[in-house]
């Protein structure tokens, strides 16, 4: 009887097996992974107005880090790369509705985005620095010395900069914008006191346009991971970019491109 018991159990469990590794079949068949190799193109949206991660050159040419690591991935799966341009605002619902793969547009993984899509490990760590009025030089030394009513203190709407900014600095008056360089901007022409963004933006802002109109205070007051997003449900795809960003970043390719991108400033002049 008990030999009986043991071979019913046996069968139960392969049945099980067989049952659980169709169901991982069906689920790779189902991968962006798949689709993208199917197609033999890999479709990234992204908003160009993000020094130095994605910007417009001269040409009318999409460039910086974020499309970099884009074409060494495209490569890495050796198929075409098609960069699809969508406000920042935006961009997740359209990877919902799947008007491209991945997101790759220097956006901060957060706890509220990560209930909505899914994000490999980080590829950079950023924070939020801020772009302060000359006039302000020996008032404001951090981000708390803005928390007073008195002052205007302005980021891009629907980032990070504008969540630390109602967060952090809450009793200071807000002022939105739609585009990061028009918000910093405002500060060198005197509309607002300050602007909160990521600090690799703050550094070549400042570069650009701020040399003797503007301070940047430059150390980060958030840490701020930035990771690729992709639609939930999707653990081949997750798996194949934790490893791909382990290959790059061990063979030399990620190093070119952060030292092309944030340590040099060679480009500006391209753009």
């Amino acid at each position: 009887m008990k030999l009986k018991q043991m071979l019913i159990a046996s069968l139960c469990l392969l049945a099980f097996a067989a049952q659980g590794f169709a169901d991982d079949i069906e689920l790779a068949k189902k991968s962006t992974l798949n689709k993208i190799l199917e197609r033999k193109e890999l479709r990234i949206g992204l908003d160009p107005g993000y020094q130095p991660f994605e910007m417009t050159n001269k040409k009318g040419k999409v460039v910086g880090f974020d499309v970099d690591i884009a074409k060494a991935l495209a490569k890495s799966l050796d198929v075409k790369l098609t960069i699809v341009n969508t406000d920042f605002d935006g961009i997740i619902p359209a990877l919902l509705t799947d008007k491209f793969d991945i997101i790759l547009s220097g956006i901060t993984i957060t706890q509220s985005r990560n209930t909505q899509i899914n994000f490999p490990d980080p590829y950079i760590v950023v924070g939020q620095a801020i772009i302060l009025n000359k006039r302000l030089k020996d008032k404001v030394h951090s981000y708390k010395d803005l928390n007073d009513p008195k002052y205007t203190v302005a980021s891009r709407i629907g980032t990070t900069g504008e969540m630390a900014t109602k967060r952090l600095i809450p009793k200071a008056k807000y002022k939105s914008f739609d585009k990061e360089a028009d918000g910093a901007m405002d500060v060198i022409n005197g509309q607002a006191d300050a602007f909160v963004y990521d600090l690799p933006f703050g550094v070549v802002f400042m570069a650009q346009h701020g040399e003797g109109k503007a301070i940047l205070l430059d150390k980060p007051f958030t840490y701020e991971p930035l990771g690729m997003g992709i639609r939930k449900g999707d653990p081949d795809f997750l798996n194949f970019l934790n490893n791909f960003l382990r290959q790059i970043k061990a063979d030399g390719t990620y190093d070119r491109i952060y030292d092309k991108w944030i340590k040099s400033t060679k480009w500006f002049n391209n753009i």
